[in-house]
């Protein structure tokens, strides 16, 4: 395979400080590949300065990373894809290398980890929340990842045209790394240097709210994808809430014969009932769920594997 069958994505909002170098950098370390900006309703002169540096420029006007990743995906055609932010913090000349392995290994996606030892490039807090996050994905939909919000990726082209792309916002890396474990992808990772921005340019990242909308994310992730876990633990709870409220009924009534708090029985016999539904929903739900993995496998096995085509 040639660069030529490359496609480089940048998503891009506001981002006119240090757009020109990205494409630059990504023009230099692959040599032939096409180099797409999708700038998202930039105020400044992103468009203009991407451009001029050689890209292909369009438009997403959904606002939010995850709609202008689902538009990248679903307009550009190649059979690698790599995808890296615009904000001058990746290093371009890791993009061979995650390239080839890749292709050599027959990869669907390789993220580049990263590595620094600037805080401003990487702040605790947002190393902290990346840790927590990574551990809660690694530990229901399996041990494979160390780094599940890194932006620098490489994907093969049947990665990209069977990916759901639901998400709208920052939360799409997690969906990434999901879609890659559920269907249980080759994967491998890549160290690779993270850089501060350059000077005049912001993160876009809310530590906070952008946190809370991956955590929600990834619950939303385990309903959808392990309905029998989710709900079995709803049910769990339930039956745990029912036995504490029906222990001192029980106790009263083996002491009197009588049941003097009928509020509190009916609430236990309430939440016995509707742990019995949540384990049946969770497994009608698993049954759902594995034939729409199915159809998922179907479609990502309609492309052939990467460098074999």
């Amino acid at each position: 395979m040639t660069y030529s069958e490359i496609a480089v994505l940048i998503p891009c909002h506001n981002e006119e400080v240090a757009i020109g170098g990205v494409v630059a950098g990504f023009r230099e370390a692959l040599p032939g590949a096409t180099i797409y900006v999708y700038d998202n309703n930039s105020t400044d002169n992103t468009r203009q300065a991407a451009a001029a540096a050689g890209a292909v420029v369009r438009g997403e006007s959904l606002q939010g990373k995850g709609n202008v990743v689902r538009r990248m995906f679903a307009d550009v055609e190649a059979e690698v894809y790599l995808l890296v932010d615009g904000d001058g913090t990746y290093d371009p000349l890791v993009a061979p290398a995650m390239v080839k392995l890749l292709l050599e290994d027959c990869l669907d996606m390789v993220t580049g980890v990263r590595v620094t030892d600037a805080q401003a490039a990487y702040r605790p807090g947002h190393r902290l929340g990346n840790q927590v996050l990574t551990g809660v994905v690694r530990q229901v939909f399996g041990n494979r990842v160390t780094d599940m919000l890194s932006g620098y990726r490489c994907f093969s082209r049947r990665f990209i045209k069977s990916f759901p792309a639901l998400a709208q916002g920052f939360e799409t890396e997690t969906e990434f790394t999901v879609h890659a474990l559920e269907l249980r992808m080759p994967v491998a990772e890549l160290r690779t240097a993270y850089s501060e921005r350059p000077a005049g340019s912001t993160s876009k990242l809310r530590t906070y709210h952008d946190g809370f909308r991956i955590l929600r994310m990834i619950l939303a992730l385990v309903q959808r994808e392990r309905p029998r876990l989710f709900f079995g633990v709803v049910a769990a709870l339930l039956a745990l809430v029912s036995a504490i409220l029906f222990v001192p009924v029980l106790e009263t009534y083996v002491e009197t014969g009588l049941v003097p708090r009928l509020p509190t029985f009916v609430a236990s016999t309430l939440a016995i009932i509707l742990s019995f539904l949540s384990l049946v929903c969770g497994l009608i739900l698993d049954t759902v769920t594995r034939g729409r993995i199915e159809a998922k496998r179907i479609a990502y096995l309609a492309f052939p594997a990467p460098g074999r085509g």
